[in-house]
């Protein structure tokens, strides 16, 4: 499938982890450091956004989410298009350089 033909989305995942001892930080880093892994960036604290390509991408990573689950605290998905996502507003400071515009011919696939 081409570029132009594939329909971009996002994945969003909202989270609220324990942190009250150190094996809930434990399960805490391990699981934001899964999520670095996995090629997902920080909007904000416990707010992290990952591009895919498509349907198929999004069933994959919903499987690697759930292998990844710490077992206490809660954990929330929302699936975007690329054009939903890029329509999100700033209301308050201004746009980190990390939040500037990028459209989907400057993504590399490999």
């Amino acid at each position: 499938m081409s570029i132009e033909n594939r329909r971009f989305m996002r994945i969003m995942v909202f989270f609220d982890l324990p942190v009250t001892d150190s094996e809930k930080r434990k399960e805490y880093m391990h699981f934001r450091s899964f999520l670095l892994k996995d090629g997902y960036d920080m909007l904000q604290f416990s707010v992290y956004s990952r591009l895919i390509a498509g349907t198929d991408m999004l069933d994959k990573h919903l499987i690697r989410l759930r292998k990844n689950l710490p077992p206490q605290g809660h954990i929330r998905c929302l699936t975007l298009t690329e054009k939903q996502f890029t329509k999100m507003v700033l209301l308050v400071g201004e746009k980190p350089q990390q939040e500037q515009k990028i459209n989907e011919q400057q993504c590399l696939f490999f």
